[in-house]
């Protein structure tokens, strides 16, 4: 993305997860911000006709990761977090919706695209929340501890880190240098979302691959980083993690009964959560 311009993924990202609340699946996840923030832009019930294959399945698989994500926020929260990271936030709404008391949130984001959101919800007629903390930062260039110390994080306490929607669009560099950072706080918590190389894939994933691949790169914002499950598994536990779950996409859609649909093979995705508890 250029530096002035906000990201056309997280817009894209943003309109699923409003398009998802008029859904028959919309218990899966529930967000009464998704709409408003969007304004005259966002998505109708009508809109669902529209939907194709492709397009279905990625709204159900954006819709399962972020409830994953807050369902494992909420148990990091009974064990005693009290900071969460929203990296990459793109236009995600959980700090309007945040049911934790005494939760402090860190909205982390490019320069362009957090300022972007905080007018959208200004125009939406939404106060900022109150114990959020914005921080804009550029994931290529500028060091997120630094720039997390300064906002207020408490660099020696446990935090829950949300990383959904970015990974697959940095530099490997970039991406092991922010999970070396969490891995060294002990009790901290990732939950990311990537994708395995087309080499992994049999014929249906790898057309899925190319689909949303070319849909990304035709708005400046291609997929430059895929993972192996095996051997980024190994390299976590490298790094200090001691606790790891990795779910593929057919292994979510078992997960919650009521999307059975959401993707019946694995195509390539997954969500994974890692903890060093230690």
């Amino acid at each position: 993305m250029e530096d002035a311009t906000p990201s056309r993924t997280a817009l894209r990202v943003a309109r699923l997860r409003a398009l998802h609340q008029f859904s028959p699946q919309a218990g899966l996840f529930r967000d009464p911000y998704a709409i408003r923030i969007l304004g005259d832009g966002a998505p109708t019930a009508a809109d669902l006709g529209q939907e194709d294959q492709h397009s279905r399945r990625m709204r159900l698989f954006v819709a399962a990761h972020a409830r994953l994500a807050e369902d494992w926020l909420a148990a990091a929260v009974r064990r005693g977090v009290r900071q969460v990271v929203v990296l990459g936030a793109g236009l995600d709404t959980f700090s309007l919706r945040n049911p934790h008391a005494d939760l402090a949130v860190f909205e982390v984001d490019h320069p362009a695209t957090q300022a972007w959101k905080r007018r959208l919800v200004a125009d939406a007629g939404l106060a900022e929340p109150r114990g959020t903390i914005f921080v804009p930062v550029n994931f290529e260039r500028q060091l997120l501890p630094e720039e997390l110390s300064s906002a207020g994080l408490k660099a020696t306490e446990a935090s829950f880190f949300m990383w959904l929607g970015v990974v697959p669009y940095l530099s490997a560099e970039a991406i092991f240098r922010t999970l070396s950072y969490i891995a060294g706080i002990p009790g901290s918590e990732v939950v990311f979302d990537y994708s395995e190389p087309a080499e992994n894939r049999d014929m249906a994933g790898q057309a899925t691959l190319a689909f949303h691949a070319e849909r990304v790169a035709s708005v400046g914002e291609p997929w430059i980083s895929f993972f192996d499950p095996g051997a980024l598994a190994k390299s976590l536990n490298e790094l200090g993690f001691d606790e790891i779950e990795d779910l593929e996409s057919g292994a979510i859609a078992a997960r919650f009964a009521k999307a059975p649909d959401a993707g019946r093979n694995n195509s390539g995705g997954h969500i994974l959560r890692a903890r060093r508890s230690v």
